[in-house]
């Protein structure tokens, strides 16, 4: 099996390629068979944005922190692990980001969108969803748009639902919502196409991140899920993403 590993600037990561590179070799990326991820959940997403359009599937060891999106570290029989491997098709969000001087950044996402203020004033920002205008004004530290597999990430941290991968919906979270102070957020259908509108942009300046794109002063910003692109991840039968994301739901 050709493999190309791609490692983390770590040095639990660089030992793990060490003593696998002996016997699988290292093949360049566009040569490569599957693309074996060393380091935690933010080297996957590197490796998700830089090797996608290769059409390789992804196989990750956690040597990281968390490794949300990684399998556990064995370096015994990895072979056999990728062959047993279970697969998982993801779809990234595309954000079209519009700024105060006229300029559009695109960005994909396979975790979420984020938008958030850039000063001490709340941002306040107008929520429509397919053309229907849903929500005049959020005010807000800043709001989110997550897919199924970056549910348990940040949009987790502000309180967000966990989604499992088969729903096929995406939430839609408020940061620290200020006005309506009870909203919590929405879960919306995964082709919905929704659109930020920052009011006041001047005084109330906004940011928008998508995974590793960040644009600045932005005054809309439109995001809808890609279905034209899809990455497939592989995991241990015991540790089947699906399966984990269910469990974490129920953790205390």
């Amino acid at each position: 099996m050709k493999i190309h590993f791609h490692c983390a600037d770590s040095a639990e990561a660089e030992k793990t390629f060490k003593e696998l590179e002996p016997t699988y070799g290292q093949c360049a990326p566009d040569e490569a068979e599957i693309i074996v991820v060393l380091g935690g959940d933010g080297t996957m997403l590197e490796a998700l944005h830089q090797y996608h359009t290769l059409g390789k599937p992804f196989y990750g060891m956690n040597r990281g922190s968390l490794g949300f999106l990684l399998n556990p570290y064995r370096v015994e029989r990895l072979s056999d692990r990728l062959e047993k491997a279970q697969s998982v098709i993801l779809h990234p969000l595309r954000m079209k980001a519009h700024t105060e001087d006229g300029k559009v950044v695109e960005g994909l996402a396979f975790n979420e969108v984020s938008l958030l203020r850039q000063r001490h004033n709340a941002a306040q920002i107008g929520i429509a969803v397919d053309g229907i205008d849903r929500m005049d004004t959020l005010v807000c530290d800043g709001v989110m748009i997550a897919t199924p597999a970056g549910s348990t990430a940040y949009n987790l941290s502000a309180h967000g639902p966990i989604i499992p991968l088969s729903a096929n919906v995406l939430a839609l979270t408020p940061i620290s919502a200020f006005r309506p102070r009870h909203w919590r957020g929405a879960l919306l259908p995964h082709n919905a196409k929704v659109t930020f509108d920052i009011r006041d942009p001047d005084k109330r300046p906004v940011s928008a991140t998508a995974d590793f794109t960040e644009v600045r002063h932005v005054t809309q910003v439109e995001i809808h899920q890609s279905v034209k692109i899809g990455v497939t991840m592989l995991f241990d039968p015991d540790h089947n993403l699906e399966e984990r994301i269910l469990k974490e739901q129920f953790l205390a």
